[in-house]
């Protein structure tokens, strides 16, 4: 599948990512809180949390944090119940849009989210209006130049369930999701370092937008990851700068 732009689309989110560290790191700390609740607070055998964790430790979140979060989730100590729900709906030139949220209060999370798609341009659509668009799974990227033929080999021999070569000389490693952890290290292992890895919703198709429509685009995206209730917003819109 060809990918436009996917490299400076891979490092423009990077950026963000790490501009933004305050926020990841309450993130982290409610998708730790959840993971530990729902599974158990045991990294090792709960691959949800283990993945939280590693994601964590990546963007230098401190050990005591984590550990305070874990302890939050696993109910030794008292803190906010957080529940997850998930909004969908399409943006401009209808390209779906997906907004996975934590929150103590779906009523005023739900308010801002229609909010932002009502003022930039969207429509909240149906519970499952566009789910069936996209697919789970774990995505490490390699820089253009990286090996192909190398990469594919021992990606496929760690557990990978595809491997893609985008226009850009980008490679895309496709993983299950809760392995993604363990194929990243196997990888690094292998010499093969990923700049970008993540769980995401990857659409099955992509919406290319320019000039005043890929604008519009962005300030719907922004909005949306400007939530304090928002975890993450996957689009199958590709803004090409």
């Amino acid at each position: 599948m060809a990918g436009h732009s996917k490299w400076a689309n891979i490092k423009h989110k990077k950026a963000a990512t790490d501009a933004k560290r305050g926020k990841i790191f309450t993130r982290f700390i409610k998708e730790i809180t959840v993971a530990a609740r729902l599974g158990g607070g045991d990294a090792t055998s709960n691959p949800r949390l283990r993945l939280a964790v590693d994601k964590a430790y990546e963007q230098n979140m401190p050990k005591e944090n984590i550990e305070r979060a874990i302890k939050r989730g696993s109910g030794d100590l008292e803190g906010v119940n957080y529940e997850e729900v998930r909004y969908e709906g399409y943006g401009i030139l209808g390209a779906a849009v997906m907004v996975e949220c934590m929150t103590d209060n779906r009523v005023r999370t739900v308010a801002a989210v229609r909010h932002a798609f009502t003022k930039y341009g969207g429509n909240l659509g149906a519970d499952g209006s566009v789910l069936f668009l996209f697919k789970h799974c774990g995505q490490l990227f390699f820089a253009p130049g990286t090996n192909e033929d190398k990469l594919m080999e021992a990606a496929l021999e760690t557990g990978a369930e595809d491997v893609i070569n985008n226009d850009d000389g980008s490679i895309e490693v496709i993983t299950p999701p809760y392995e993604l952890v363990i194929i990243k290290s196997a990888l690094e292992k292998m010499g093969f370092k990923a700049e970008l890895a993540t769980v995401t919703m990857k659409p099955n198709n992509e919406v290319v937008l320019t000039g005043d429509n890929a604008v519009k685009m962005q300030k719907l995206l922004d909005a949306l990851e400007n939530i304090d209730d928002v975890q993450e917003v996957f689009t199958s819109a590709v803004i090409d700068s």
